[in-house]
């Protein structure tokens, strides 16, 4: 063998050493239907280019994926965010001539995709959801716990919160004219109590029990469920968020993320429920400030959607 033969046999195989294997595959996340990513609380879609999503769009098509952020209320109950989600589906499908999305959404974006995959299961192939509230949050229990339906307390925080989500929205280019807030409906959704009332309207791949792992990997309405959450709430000493997740998660008495505990991100197929990661370390955020020694979340996001296309979706 000839010495430059060998000298580009050996970068090869220190290139496909060094390189994830994803980044030779263009096609590893080319799902059939196109992906939905739906955001949480107070989410966006990017503001200043800087998305919710904090590069997972980005790499999901270089991936082969064909991927939408929906346009949803960043603070409104789970039904009015869910008709919301509904019309983005229906534009998506018209926009790129698919028959059905795949949804993934984060925080209150996952009862917001089951509610869309409830009513019009036709649209929907699949659900992720990612640290989704899907038995409620003991943070959203707590602050409930502090405001009386109707009072002028609960007036005024409601004031707060909706110009703050009102923010959100002109920040990240959108009207909040099209997009309404209603924070105290939102966190009503979010409780223990609005989320039980929610899952006996729409109990898709839900399990039996709080806790339980047993949730139908393939709905009745033909609905494929998945999810998966972090375990952590303190993850980098360099993000700044982090202590503010720790002193959230003491509300909880069990392990959470900081905003949501494992046991109440279960759907469906269980992936995983104890990542090193924070609730905004689920979505790469802060900018991608995470825990030194666990999965780039956004390598999570690209192998659910691989995981999707070996499904067929």
């Amino acid at each position: 063998m000839k010495l430059r033969t060998k000298i580009t046999t050996l970068m090869l195989f220190l290139l496909v050493a060094v390189l994830p294997a994803q980044s030779w595959a263009g096609n590893y996340a080319k799902t059939q239907y196109p992906i939905v990513l739906v955001h949480g609380l107070f989410g966006f879609d990017d503001i200043l280019f800087v998305d919710y999503f904090y590069k997972v769009p980005q790499k999901l098509s270089r991936n082969g994926a064909v991927v939408y952020i929906a346009e949803v209320s960043p603070s409104n109950s789970t039904e009015v965010r869910g008709e919301q989600l509904l019309n983005y589906i229906d534009e998506v499908l018209a926009l790129s001539g698919a028959q059905k999305v795949n949804l993934i959404g984060h925080s209150h974006g996952g009862p917001t995709a089951r509610y869309a995959a409830s009513v019009a299961p036709s649209k929907v192939a699949s659900v992720t959801s990612v640290a989704g509230v899907n038995w409620g949050s003991a943070v959203a229990d707590v602050l409930k716990s502090g405001l009386t339906e109707g009072s002028v307390q609960e007036g005024t925080v409601g004031l707060i919160t909706d110009a703050f989500a009102n923010l959100i929205e002109l920040a990240s280019g959108s009207d909040p004219r099209d997009k309404p807030t209603d924070s105290v409906a939102a966190l009503t959704s979010l409780s223990t109590s609005g989320s039980i009332a929610f899952n006996a309207r729409y109990p898709e791949g839900m399990p039996s029990a709080y806790c339980r792992n047993d949730g139908k990997q393939l709905g009745e309405n033909g609905v494929y469920y998945y999810s998966w959450s972090g375990g952590r709430t303190y993850t980098n000493a360099l993000d700044v968020v982090d202590p503010f997740l720790a002193i959230t998660g003491i509300a909880f008495g069990e392990t959470n993320d900081g905003l949501v505990s494992s046991c109440s991100s279960h759907l469906g197929k269980v992936l995983k429920d104890n990542y090193k990661m924070n609730h905004l370390d689920e979505v790469n955020q802060s900018f991608g400030i995470t825990h030194w020694f666990e999965t780039n979340p956004v390598d999570v996001f690209i192998d659910q959607a691989n995981r999707l296309k070996n499904q067929g979706l």
